[in-house]
């Protein structure tokens, strides 16, 4: 009986931390360019961080490519919104997501592991929310599985 009640629990918590971070994967002519935020054009890409980054034309493509740290979080943004990226924990701690705790970043809703790291955001200017949770990746995102 204990063992159905852990199992249960614990797939309940996949359940919530597995939504934190959704929203409707966009295909790549439909999400922004990291460089000039206009729609993609698929035949434009490059490589970055495991997937690939979209832009809407070759001028942005080689600005990217000059000085990809510039747009490293936009890029990262983007690859959560095709489906590239997908969240595995909060994006400041590492921690579990709590249910309750998603802001809405770019057409991105994230979750975080509790109400101080929500606010930190919420008080964030749309330009800084994207930067502060999508600037450094390797504790809340992971690599879509294929």
């Amino acid at each position: 009986m204990i063992n159905r009640f852990v199992y249960s629990a614990a797939l309940l918590a996949v359940c919530f931390s597995a939504a934190a971070a959704s929203a409707a994967v966009k295909d790549p002519k439909d999400a922004a360019c990291p460089v000039s935020g206009k729609n993609c054009n698929p035949e434009k890409h490059v490589a970055f961080d495991g997937g690939q980054v979209y832009f809407c034309c070759g001028n942005c493509e080689k600005a990217f490519e000059v000085d990809s740290a510039k747009f490293a979080a936009k890029a990262h943004q983007q690859m959560v919104s095709t489906g590239q990226l997908v969240q595995k924990a909060c994006p400041f701690s590492g921690g579990p997501v709590k249910a309750g705790t998603e802001v809405a970043i770019g057409g991105v809703e994230v979750g975080f592991c509790c109400n101080n790291c929500k606010g930190k955001v919420e008080k964030a200017s749309p330009e800084e929310q994207v930067n502060l949770v999508f600037g450094k990746i390797d504790k809340g995102f992971a690599p879509a599985a294929k």
